[in-house]
């Protein structure tokens, strides 16, 4: 089970080269973990780069993964890791999640580049 971050996500549906790297580690559904936050951040993504028919096929497409809720133990931790690593509110949640279930978190936001647990891959631009 693996945790994926929004940028991952938006990587993939806007077809970049980065996006190639992180699509067969979409490819099963099954095996990955979406946090409700990013079910938000996705949604709203596609609704600003997409249409609405669009982002409901996308959002529909995460509900073979294990949807995790924001729980009060999550937001709990998450107020915890956003003052030790100085994280954003969102990231917090998200990075608090992957914690909780034990998963690694992937991503190439650079907010969660050295943290443990994470499995960030490079940018390039």
């Amino acid at each position: 089970m693996i945790v994926t971050d929004t940028c991952v996500w938006v990587e993939v549906l806007a077809a970049t080269a980065l996006g190639q790297v992180f699509e067969p580690r979409l490819a099963k559904p099954s095996e990955l973990i979406i946090p409700t936050l990013v079910l938000l951040e996705l949604r709203k993504w596609a609704l600003r780069e997409l249409d609405e028919d669009q982002a409901d096929a996308i959002i529909a497409a995460t509900r073979d993964s294990e949807i995790v809720p924001l729980t009060e133990s999550i937001a709990l931790l998450a107020a915890d890791l956003s003052r030790r690593y100085k994280l954003f509110t969102a990231d917090a949640v998200i990075y608090a999640t992957a914690v909780q279930e034990q998963a690694p978190l992937l991503t190439a936001d650079a907010h969660f580049k050295d943290l443990p647990g994470v499995e960030y891959v490079v940018k390039v631009a």
